[in-house]
This record gives C-alpha cells, structure tokens and sequence, in this order.
C-alpha cells in the first residue's frame, strides 16, 4: 500500500516533435510538482519555457539514474511530488526511467502514468500492418554481428515487430532484415513523427532498402521502423530449414549443405543458398 503521506511519481509523456501533442494535464503536473527529473535539462528546459512551467528541473539520465535514484525517492517519502520525464515520447521506453520507477515501487511508492505521446503506437497506428499483437525491440546493437545475431532470433516471431534506428545504420539494418527476413516481408518506415517533415514509406524490405540506399531523405530524422510478423508456414520451414543447415553446415561445405538441405525440407535452392550464407556468417562473428 502506496504512504498517503509521500509524494507521488508522475510519468510523464511529452511530445515527439509538435508541440501541440503536449496535454493540458501534463503541463498541470509538471506545474504542480516540487522537481522534474528530465533526461537532458537544457532540452527539457526549452519545452518548459515554451509553456510557462517555472518548476525546478534535475538530471536523469543513463549515466546517472542509479545513483540519483534514491534521491529522488527520498524526496518522495518526505512528501514531494516528482515529474519524470524524457527528451521526447513515455519516459523508460528506450529512455531513462527504468530504475527510478522500480525503486519508487519498491518503496511502495504511488507511481501515476500521465500518458501522451509514443514513436513506437504512432508509427503502429499508421504502418497499415497488423497491431493486434506487436513486440517492441528498441534500438538494435550499434555492431554488424550483434545486430544480426538479434535478428537471427526474430526471424520466426508472428507478431509484428517495432524497432528504432538511428539514420546513419538505416540502410545497414534494412540490409540486415532482407538478409534474415526475406526481401518480400512486407514493412514500413515512419521518419520525423509529428514533424514538419514527418514521412512514411510502405513496401517490402526489399523495396525500403532500394530506397535507403538511392533517397537521401530517408535516412534523415529519428526513424521507427515496423516489419510484419511471419506467417505460420514461414515460421515452420524456416525453423525446419535453419536446424537442418546449422547441422549440415558443421560438416560439409555451404554449397553441398544448401542444397542437401533445400531437398530434405522441401525448400527452393536459392532460399537455403541464401540462409546458409546468413547462418555462416552469424557464426564465423561469434
């Protein structure tokens, strides 16, 4: 049970880019709140000056968050009321916040979402893919090998998947999806949310990494990226045909290993061809 006496954590969800998604009952708690925890306070102070919020503002950020964490809920047990809130978007989704919320719970701590804004549901909203059933991955490992052993383990979930990367490793993991996922799973590329210069391109993984690769736009801005979930007979062969080529692999040449493995599953020559050069390769990185 929460100490009616303490202070309450309000999560906070600030915009993405227009500054018209800001809620009227954001800009209320961060008004009343003794402190804001801001993951970049020269940043956060710019969208506070913006709307008149003259509450004291403290940093939390990756590098700190531990540390500063039982300060926070120190202040909180003496009856203060914080804000948390991140550059853009829910705090703690691919943002600072994680440990600040665990620790106030664990102190049994009122922790109130104060909901807004979110890259990750927008671009869902707008993919024109299924959203019954997502997984959100976040940013994928800087490192080439990391990133595809991350994908490798995706390469048979149904749900419809939900990344962020940063503009200049665009077109390297669109590459990298082709290359695990296959050149027809469908996909779609949000850029700039909510910005001036918000852009949406729809195709396959095929198609999107053409286009990283010959329009400069597209890898401008913060980029959500979504991609459609494998369907059932997919899953299956490519499950099957994966467990059959990392044995064969581990005693016979990659040509030789394809094709035995394409007429033991039933799979096309080219498709094991190309899943033996992506198992190879996942395994000469490790």
């Amino acid at each position: 049970m929460a100490n009616s006496s303490a202070g309450r954590l309000y999560v906070v969800a600030t915009p993405i880019g227009n500054l018209a998604d800001f809620s009227p009952r954001a800009c209320q708690v961060l008004r009343l709140c003794q402190v804001i925890a801001a993951e970049d306070t020269r940043h956060s102070g710019a969208l506070l000056r913006h709307f008149g919020i003259t509450t004291p503002l403290l940093s939390l950020h990756e590098h700190n968050e531990r540390q500063r964490s039982p300060e926070l809920v120190a202040r909180l047990q003496a009856g203060e009321s914080v804000a948390l809130i991140s550059d853009a978007g829910t705090p703690a989704i691919s943002d600072p916040g994680f440990d600040l919320v665990g620790a106030a719970a664990a102190a049994g701590l009122e922790v109130i979402a104060i909901p807004g804004p979110s890259a990750v549901v927008a671009a869902l909203s707008i993919a024109a893919l299924p959203t019954d059933r997502f997984c959100f991955e976040g940013f994928l490992s800087a490192r080439a090998a990391a990133r595809r052993a991350h994908l490798q383990t995706l390469a048979g979930e149904s749900r419809t998947i939900v990344l962020y990367e940063s503009p200049h490793r665009i077109a390297a993991t669109l590459a990298d999806c082709e290359r695990v996922f296959g050149g027809e799973r469908r996909a779609a590329l949000a850029r700039e949310l909510t910005k001036l210069h918000e852009t949406l391109y729809r195709g396959s993984l095929a198609e999107l990494g053409l286009r990283s690769r010959t329009d400069p736009d597209l890898a401008r801005g913060e980029i959500v990226l979504v991609i459609a979930g494998a369907a059932p007979r997919e899953r299956s062969e490519l499950g099957e045909l994966d467990r059959v080529l990392t044995l064969l692999l581990a005693e016979i040449p990659l040509k030789q290993a394809a094709r035995l493995a394409a007429q033991l599953v039933g799979a096309r020559d080219n498709e094991a061809y190309k899943r033996a050069l992506v198992l190879k390769r996942d395994s000469d990185s490790h």
